[in-house]
């Protein structure tokens, strides 16, 4: 099983970080595949609203020569890609909202090429914010879900933890329990739904 952890984070070390080691590790210990890429050292560009990747067959097919096409593949390659990221301003951080941005790629619905490179992939959420969860993280989350919507993915849900009192938050035995046994929910449902695929298929 593929996971690919997008973590969006300025800080590399800081509360988010924190919080997807557990996370990480519950998945490492249960023989899965993590592929973990840090979005703020890398060039990610505005997506140009060209449409140049709609005639693309096969592939991403992206004019912007940066990091999103080999994140791209990464994406494509996995099985359930991760959105980890602190809430600012209610959504997700600058570098995170580009890449979304520049999904357009992977759904060719709008020129001469046709089909889906993600259709079916398992989306999830890790996040911290500083207010409560449904104020703080619902607006992300509803976007998140619209996209699987139009994307014909599948969303598989939130863990998120509070910042009050700084990095220890996130390092308390609640918080690394949760995230532990958000990675274990994640592994049952996409073994369940990879089943139920394979006896409708079958």
């Amino acid at each position: 099983m593929k996971f690919c952890i997008l973590m969006a984070s300025p800080r590399l070390r800081g509360n988010t970080a924190e919080l997807v080691k557990p996370f990480v590790q519950e998945l490492e210990e249960n023989n899965c595949d993590v592929t973990y890429i840090t979005l703020s050292d890398k060039d990610i560009r505005p997506c140009k609203g060209c449409y140049t990747c709609q005639d693309i067959e096969g592939r991403y097919g992206c004019v912007q020569d940066d990091d999103v096409p080999t994140i791209m593949e990464t994406i494509i390659e996995s099985d359930c890609v991760v959105l980890a990221t602190p809430i600012y301003t209610w959504y997700c951080t600058a570098p995170m909202k580009a890449l979304l941005d520049r999904h357009y790629g992977l759904n060719k619905f709008y020129g001469d090429a046709s089909g889906s490179l993600w259709k079916g992939k398992k989306i999830a959420i890790i996040a911290t914010h500083g207010y409560d969860v449904s104020y703080a993280a619902e607006p992300f989350e509803t976007g998140v879900k619209r996209l699987c919507e139009h994307s014909e993915l599948e969303y598989l849900g939130l863990y998120s933890v509070r910042h009050v009192e700084g990095k220890r938050d996130f390092k308390t035995e609640t918080a690394i329990k949760g995230s532990r046994d958000f990675a274990s929910d994640l592994i049952a449902a996409i073994g369940e739904i990879n089943h139920n695929n394979k006896e409708r298929n079958a």
